[in-house]
This record gives C-alpha cells, sequence and structure tokens, in this order.
C-alpha cells in the first residue's frame, strides 16, 4: 500500500477531510478507505469524532481500538518509548520516577483541557516542593513534544506557572570537616578528593579522568552534564601546580587501572560512582564517630552533613578570583559560581 502522505498519525485506511465553512471555521470528517463489494474503492463516512471514528474504524478492521490520541497517556507513551531512551541512564531513571507521579494526575486528562491552573494546582498538591518543579519541567517538554508530533496546538499551559522557591545548598566543607574526613579515609578516597577538589569538577567527571586525557601539558576535562570542555593546566611558568603534582603521583603509583583512570581501586580497576561512595560514607562515618567520642558536637554534625559534591563548591570558594572559578566550574555566566558554589563568607577585617 502506497505510504500516506497527510493523516500520519491516523490508523491505516483512515483519511480525514477537511472544509473551511462560511463561518471561517475548519470542519473535519473521517473516513475510512475500503472497498465495496465489487471490489470498488468507496470512503466509509466514519463521522467528527476522532476517537469515534476510530471505534469504528476498529470495527471494520476487525483490530483493536487505538489509544486515544487526544489524552495525555498517548503523548506520555510515545515520550517514553522516543525520546527517553535517548536521554543519557542518570536523567532516564529521573524522568522516570517523575512520570509516576505525573501520570496518575494527567494521563486521563485531554490534552486540549489541560490549564495552566491545573498544573498549578498539581504544583500545590505535592508534598515534595523541588520535585513538583522538576515533573512539571518535564511536562512542559512532553507538551512541547506533543505539539510537535501534532496532537495539539495549543500553547504549553507549563508556560508562566510559578515555580516553588529552591534554596540553593549552602553546606560549605571548612577545613577541621574535610581534615577528619580524608584522614578517616583510604588511599583510593583521599586520591578522588584531592583530584575532585584541585580540578573542581562533578564526581563523574573525576572518576573518568585518564592518563589519555592528559595531552601539552593539560587535563582535557569534557564535562557530562554539559558537554563544556576545558584544559586545565598542570605547570605554570615552568612549575606544576598542585593539580599537576597530584597527577604526578596518580602517575606514579605501583597500581595503575588497565584503562587508564588516574583513581582506581585497591585491585586496579576502575572506580565506580559506588564505590567511591561507599568508600567516602564509611570515612564520614568513622569520622563523625571520632568526633561524638571526642564530645565535639558542632565538628560532628557538620561532618554527617558532608558530602562529595560539596567538595567542588569547596574548591569554588577557596580560589580568590571568582572569574577564575567560575572558568574553572565550566560556567558561562559568574553569576551561578557566585550564587550556588561561593558558599564561603568573605574574610573582612575587624573595626580595630
Amino acid at each position: 500500500m502506497r505510504p500516506k502522505t497527510s493523516g500520519k498519525k491516523l490508523p491505516p485506511r483512515m483519511i480525514a477531510r477537511k472544509r473551511t465553512l462560511k463561518s471561517g471555521e475548519v470542519w473535519t470528517g473521517y473516513y475510512y478507505n475500503g472497498r465495496d463489494e465489487s471490489g470498488r474503492r468507496q470512503e466509509i463516512p466514519l463521522g467528527t469524532d476522532l476517537q469515534k471514528a476510530k471505534v469504528k474504524w476498529a470495527e471494520l478492521e476487525g483490530k483493536e481500538v487505538p489509544p486515544d490520541a487526544s489524552l495525555m497517556k498517548y503523548a506520555f507513551d510515545q515520550y517514553e518509548r522516543d525520546i527517553l531512551p535517548k536521554k543519557k541512564p542518570s536523567t532516564q531513571r529521573e524522568n522516570m520516577k517523575a512520570l509516576r507521579h505525573l501520570r496518575p494526575a494527567f494521563d486521563s486528562a485531554p490534552i486540549e483541557a489541560i490549564r495552566p491552573q491545573d498544573i498549578a494546582q498539581y504544583r500545590d498538591a505535592r508534598s515534595a516542593p523541588v520535585r513538583a518543579n522538576r515533573e512539571i519541567a518535564l511536562l512542559s517538554h512532553v507538551f512541547n513534544m506533543a505539539r510537535e508530533w501534532g496532537f495539539t496546538k495549543r500553547d504549553n499551559p507549563c508556560r508562566g506557572v510559578r515555580k516553588n522557591k529552591e534554596a540553593p545548598r549552602d553546606y560549605y566543607a571548612e577545613a577541621d570537616v574535610w581534615d577528619a574526613v580524608y584522614k578517616a579515609g583510604g588511599q583510593v578516597l583521599r586520591d578522588a578528593m584531592d583530584l575532585a577538589y584541585l580540578s573542581g569538577q562533578r564526581p563523574a567527571d573525576v572518576l573518568k579522568m585518564s592518563k589519555h586525557d592528559i595531552r601539552n601539558d593539560e587535563l582535557h576535562v569534557r564535562q557530562n552534564k554539559t558537554q563544556h570542555v576545558l584544559r586545565i593546566r598542570l605547570h605554570v611558568d615552568g612549575q606544576p601546580t598542585e593539580l599537576g603534582a597530584c597527577v604526578d603521583r596518580l602517575l606514579a603509583r605501583p597500581l595503575q587501572s588497565m584503562s587508564g583512570e588516574l583513581v582506581c581501586a585497591e585491585r586496579g580497576q576502575p572506580l565506580t560512582q559506588k564505590m567511591l561512595r561507599d568508600r567516602f560514607e564509611a570515612a564520614r562515618k568513622e569520622a563523625a564517630t571520632a568526633a561524638e567520642k571526642a564530645r565535639k558536637t558542632d565538628l560532628e554534625k557538620r561532618i554527617k552533613a558532608f558530602q562529595f559534591r560539596d567538595i567542588r563548591p569547596k574548591a569554588a570558594s577557596e580560589m580568590a578570583s571568582l572569574a577564575d572559578a567560575s572558568s574553572l566550574l565550566g560556567h558561562t555566566d559568574t553569576q551561578i559560581t557566585k550564587r550556588v558554589y561561593r558558599r564561603a563568607g568573605e574574610v573582612v577585617k575587624p573595626t580595630k
């Protein structure tokens, strides 16, 4: 059968006829492209309601009724099938968590009927404000894709809906916290902490750093999240930077990763995120226990709040130049670095 040139979203042998009425309104009727008893082509009227037309089409074809494309469920289904597989595994997992909350609320809703106030009601009903923001952002993308797929011509109802306020994490790992966890950790964890601090990169980018990324006396980094490319200098004016000295130490280790990663586990295997998390949590627990025994309650509390991801803002906070910190983190706007990552208070002089 010749491929359809119009109505590609309709089932096989269903066609749409459109007429512009005198009032200017566009009338759409659906027909079944069938055959009469003598085998001649015959268009059988199916009505003007698409879903009812599909029911009649299914009766003529002897097949199940196709899903109702006018409902959000159909858009969610196609999004999961066509868009999610193209995203990174971690993003897929996060999106699936969001969809598990969105689907019960919107699956049975007609796309054309969803209004901004419906989105706002969903936002207010969610007990997790930050998660609600992420879910609405995903719903907005699903709706935009539904527009591209021709399921609706309406404006995106998520546009302009106020998001819940989000306070950026403001934890700063001070020297006593760092030293306590660093001392409690093994050599593998210390190597990872040093490399993370001196490079200012995210944990996933630190773990994939390899000796193959060292070229022309620079450590080349392509950030997973943004694909931003950095060349971090290992020597300045002929002298090694602290990062350069750290890299030299890692390359001089007797045990090396077979695939070239700078940080590897005790038997030479590449360090995974879970392996890093397990080692960090064990060291943090040991450091907190030691602080508890020493009756240093405040230090214990701050140690327990320390996360490996806080190393990146610690690096940004302890660089003298905001511009340099922003460049090292791969930000295009220094305000992001200042607002989210510079967490240490400004050092000032007293009155006298």
